[in-house]
C-alpha cells in the first residue's frame, strides 16, 4: 500500500462532555479569525513559489523552488489539520508522506515531494482555501459587529451627529427620526444577530474546516479505504481459489478412489453370482465397507465446507469438535460469551475463525511434530483474537504454496491479519485478529 495514502493518528482528542455554547463561539470565532492570516500568509508563499518554480523549470532550480513550496505547503497543512480538530471534534491524523532513505542523495530527496499525490493535495488547498478564510472571515466579524453594536445601540446612540446627511436606518426604512424608532429598530438588529450568531459562526467553521479535511486528510482515507477493500477482495477471491482447489484435491484422493474401488468391488461381486457364493459374499462386505468409509469422508468434507455444529450450537461447541478430532492434543480457551445468542458474532466472523483454527490445527498435526497444542479464542471491543500455540519443531511460514497462505487470505479477506511467530525449534504461535 502506498504510504502516502496511510492515515497515522497524531494524536487524539480526549473524552470530554460537549463545550457549552460560549466555548463552542469563542473556539469556532477564533479558528475562523486565525484562519485570514494564515490563508493569506500560505497563499502568498506558495503561489509565489509555484510560479516561480514552474518559470525557472527550464533551468533545473525550479524543481528545487517547487520542492521548497511543497513543503512550505505541508507546513501550513499540517497547522490546518491541528486546529480544524478541536472544530470538528475529531483526532487529528496525518497522511504518512514517503521519505528518503538513509543513504539516499540529495537530489532524490529534493525530487522526492515532487511524486507525491498529498503534497499537491496540500498546495491546492492553500490556493482554494483563501477565499473561503476571506469570506467566513468577513461573515463573521460583520456578525460579531451588528450583535455586539446592535444591542449597545442606546450606550453610544447619543454620539452620533444628526444632520440631513447622517440619516439613520430607522429613517431609510420609513419609521421616522425619532430617537426611540432609530434605538429599537437597531437594538432589533443587533438582538437577533446575537441571537443567532453562535449558529453563523458554526456554520462558517464547519464549512471552512470540512473543506480542508477533505482535502488534507479525506482523500488520503479514501484512498486508503479503497485499497484496503481492493486488498480484501483479492484475499477473499485467493482464499475461496485455496479452498475450492484443496476441496477438489480431497475428493480426488479420498471419496474418488473409494466410488472407482467399490465399483470394482461390485463388478466383481457380479462375476461371483452364479459360480462362487462365497466369493460373492467376501466381495458384498469389501464393498459395504468401501460404501462406509466414503460416506464418512464426504462427512469429513462436507463439515469443512459448512459445519452444522457451527450454525446450530456457535463457535466454542464448533471448535471443541475441532479439537476432538485432532490427532495432537488440544487445550481449548474460547470465550463463553461466544456461545450465547446474545454474544455471538457475525456468521462471517465466525466462519471465519472456525476455519481459521481448523487450518492451523491441520498444519500443526501434518508438520510440527508437536506433542500439545493451545488455542485461545477471546472477544474484546470490537475485535476477536485468536492465537494457537504448539510446541512443536518451528519454521512455520507464510508463503504462497504453504498451508498458511491460505489463512492469511482469509484473515485478510475480512478486515484482519494474521502473525506468525515460528523460530526453529518452537514454539510455533500463530495470531489471528479480526473485526467484529
Amino acid at each position: 500500500m502506498p504510504s502516502v495514502e496511510s492515515m497515522s493518528t497524531a494524536s487524539a482528542l480526549p473524552a470530554v462532555a460537549q463545550p457549552s455554547l460560549l466555548h463552542r463561539l469563542v473556539s469556532d470565532t477564533g479558528y475562523l479569525l486565525l484562519g485570514l492570516p494564515l490563508a493569506t500568509l500560505s497563499f502568498s508563499l506558495v503561489v509565489t513559489g509555484v510560479s516561480a518554480g514552474l518559470g525557472t523549470l527550464v533551468v533545473v532550480i525550479g524543481v528545487p523552488i517547487l520542492a521548497g513550496t511543497l513543503l512550505v505547503a505541508r507546513f501550513f497543512a499540517d497547522i490546518e489539520r491541528m486546529r480544524i480538530a478541536p472544530v470538528l471534534r475529531r483526532p487529528v491524523t496525518r497522511p504518512v508522506y514517503r521519505t528518503a532513505g538513509e543513504n539516499a542523495g540529495w537530489w532524490k530527496r529534493t525530487i522526492l515531494p515532487l511524486g507525491q499525490f498529498q503534497f499537491w493535495l496540500d498546495v491546492l488547498h492553500a490556493v482554494l482555501y483563501f477565499p473561503i478564510a476571506v469570506t467566513t472571515f468577513c461573515i463573521v466579524v460583520s456578525w460579531w459587529a451588528a450583535a455586539i453594536g446592535g444591542t449597545l445601540t442606546i450606550a453610544w446612540d447619543w454620539a452620533i451627529p444628526r444632520g440631513p446627511e447622517n440619516r439613520s436606518l430607522a429613517e431609510l426604512v420609513g419609521l421616522g427620526d425619532g430617537a426611540v424608532a432609530r434605538i429599537g429598530l437597531q437594538t432589533a438588529i443587533g438582538v437577533v444577530c446575537l441571537i443567532t450568531l453562535p449558529v453563523v459562526a458554526r456554520g462558517c467553521a464547519a464549512f471552512s474546516a470540512y473543506f480542508s479535511r477533505l482535502l488534507l486528510t479525506g482523500v488520503a482515507q479514501m484512498r486508503e479505504t479503497i485499497t484496503v477493500l481492493t486488498e480484501q477482495k483479492a484475499a477473499a477471491a485467493s482464499a475461496e481459489a485455496t479452498a475450492l482447489r484443496r476441496l477438489e484435491r480431497d475428493i480426488h484422493d479420498g471419496p474418488q478412489q473409494r466410488l472407482i474401488r467399490l465399483a470394482m468391488d461390485l463388478s466383481r461381486a457380479r462375476r461371483h453370482v452364479d459360480r462362487d457364493p462365497d466369493a460373492l459374499r467376501g466381495a458384498l462386505d469389501e464393498a459395504l465397507n468401501q460404501t462406509q468409509e466414503t460416506l464418512d469422508e464426504l462427512r469429513a468434507l462436507s463439515r469443512g465446507i459448512a459445519p452444522p455444529v457451527l450454525t446450530d450450537r456457535g463457535l466454542p461447541s464448533a471448535l471443541a469438535a475441532l479439537a476432538v478430532r485432532c490427532t495432537v492434543p488440544v487445550e481449548l480457551v474460547v470465550d463463553p460469551d461466544l456461545g450465547s445468542p446474545e454474544g455471538r458474532l457475525d456468521a462471517a466472523v465466525e466462519t471465519a475463525v472456525y476455519f481459521a483454527v481448523a487450518e492451523a490445527l491441520t498444519n500443526v498435526a501434518k508438520h510440527s511434530d508437536a506433542a500439545n497444542c493451545w488455542v485461545t479464542v477471546a472477544h474484546g471491543p470490537g475485535r476477536v483474537r485468536t492465537e494457537i500455540v504448539d510446541d512443536g519443531r518451528g519454521g512455520a511460514h507464510v508463503a504462497k504454496g504453504h498451508g498458511l497462505s491460505g489463512l492469511a487470505d482469509r484473515a485478510r479477506a475480512t478486515g484482519g491479519r494474521l502473525t506468525v511467530s515460528s523460530p526453529p525449534g518452537g514454539p510455533t504461535t500463530i495470531g489471528v485478529e479480526m473485526p467484529c
